[in-house]
């Protein structure tokens, strides 16, 4: 079978399931999904790491490839319900080692190739996603397998490695965490008693709940994205980052910035003010704006520290807010302080010694602003997320062939930012999903044009 994408043509070379190495014990066979796997996005997260040629992978695909299937059947024994299915209610998962989907493909170029098209264009990475997540949405999403892995050979001898992964099931946490420690699994052929890095006892601490009783109705997808969404890929090298900093600098040194921000906070401001006024120049005037900034939990609930390694999802959204008559100027320590204030206080509303508490924090945030008709419920709210994957240990995923040296996130579902450590040096890559119709305006904005490059 091929698949055409662009310019380039995947051909499947097989499809299998792979199991679990160990049956999953019958005390473990029926998951429950917990109160943060009910809210998640119904989606596919795929994510895509490049592999160039080396010695170990250029000479015997066919080892690397069968390590990959021997490694992945090891660590499933430890994180059985990546292996399961959802079941008809969507409340569980049935761990019957059902087996994670696993595709074998080729592409009919090199990989050096591939990627002096992909600096330019990120899109071609949709090339290398596992074929069946392309179009998963509510319809489809409980009844593909959880997860799915494929393995994409160029040409040349280097490999793409993708995976996909429903959000239902687990969230960037969880996925990371599993990613690092299957390449270690394979590296260094860690056997399966003694795989163990994850938790499963969300569900007891969070236990599901009448959500329609908490939360008020989610926005309808289609109305909030009426257009096709595309990426692109931006760069800020160390020294435009210490030009933002002397800038905001000026600002401390004023005392309208009482603390030194954060890398990520400077970026994720200077493009939450590129996207401002990209909306501007489209709609005439100011529009208010919501960034939605995903916390995970697991680190920030000092009460509850049995959760600092639990698979699933644990991850809450600061909602920041932009009213423009606030920030009449658009000054950007303005923007740096909103999101530093916004974050604070999430983390502060949600550190209960209560579960039930630490769920009451959430529906309140969540029902006063990404569901609220004033917000996220108002078509006249622009609606974006930054995600910071900075310092995650994905791009230590070495199988023993590397590092990998470009990656791809994310299914297109939400006008996105994700930011994560460049490849070389000290900068940070930032990859945008944004409107078709948005992005040349945001191309366009002067500080995009002064501090990134594409």
């Amino acid at each position: 079978m091929i698949f055409q994408k662009e310019t380039m043509e995947v051909e499947i070379l097989s499809t299998k399931l792979i199991k679990p190495t160990s049956p999953t014990p019958d005390h473990l066979q029926n998951y429950k999904l917990s109160f943060f796997d009910q809210i998640a996005d119904e989606a596919h997260l795929p994510l895509v790491l490049f592999y160039p040629p080396s010695n170990n992978n250029t000479n015997n695909n066919s080892t690397a490839e069968d390590q990959l299937e021997q490694s992945l059947s090891r660590i499933l024994t430890h994180i059985y319900p990546v292996a399961g299915r959802f079941t008809e209610d969507n409340s569980l998962i049935h761990c019957t080692d059902q087996g994670v989907k696993f595709v074998k493909a080729k592409v009919n170029c090199k990989l050096n190739d591939f990627f002096e098209k992909a600096h330019k264009d990120v899109n071609l990475a949709l090339s290398c996603w596992p074929q069946d997540t392309w179009d998963v949405d509510e319809t489809n999403l409980f009844i593909i397998p959880i997860s799915i892995v494929q393995v994409t050979k160029f040409n040349c001898g280097g490999m793409a490695l993708s995976m996909s992964h429903a959000h239902t099931a687990m969230d960037g946490f969880t996925t990371f965490t599993f990613v690092h420690e299957w390449s270690k699994v394979c590296k260094l052929g860690i056997p399966t008693e003694k795989i163990n890095f994850l938790n499963f006892n969300l569900a007891k601490i969070f236990p599901p709940r009448d959500v329609s009783k908490i939360l008020l109705p989610r926005v309808p997808q289609e109305n909030r994205i009426d257009s096709k969404l595309v990426a692109k890929k931006l760069y800020i090298n160390q020294g435009s980052i210490s030009r933002l900093r002397e800038e905001l600098t000026k600002s401390m040194d004023s005392g309208a910035l009482c603390f030194k921000p954060s890398r990520v906070e400077m970026i994720i401001a200077l493009l939450w003010r590129a996207l401002i006024r990209a909306s501007e120049k489209q709609h005439g005037h100011l529009r208010r704006s919501i960034m939605g900034i995903p916390i995970n939990l697991r680190t920030k609930l000092i009460y509850l520290p049995q959760i600092a390694k639990s698979f699933g999802n644990l991850v809450i959204d600061a909602p920041v807010k932009f009213l423009p008559e606030e920030i009449p100027n658009m000054e950007l320590h303005n923007f740096v302080r909103l999101i530093r204030d916004t974050v604070t206080k999430t983390i502060t509303a949600c550190d209960k010694n209560s579960p039930d508490d630490v769920v009451s924090a959430l529906a309140k945030i969540y029902n006063e602003s990404f569901v609220a008709q004033e917000w996220g419920g108002n078509n006249e709210v622009d609606m974006f997320t930054s995600s910071s994957l900075c310092r995650f240990p994905i791009q230590e995923a070495d199988f023993g062939w590397g590092k990998p040296c470009l990656m791809h996130f994310g299914s297109r579902h939400n006008q996105y930012c994700w930011l994560y450590d460049a490849e070389c040096g000290n900068g940070i890559c930032v990859q945008v999903d944004l409107k078709e119709n948005n992005m040349h305006l945001f191309e366009c904005d002067n500080d995009i044009k002064a501090f990134f490059k594409f």
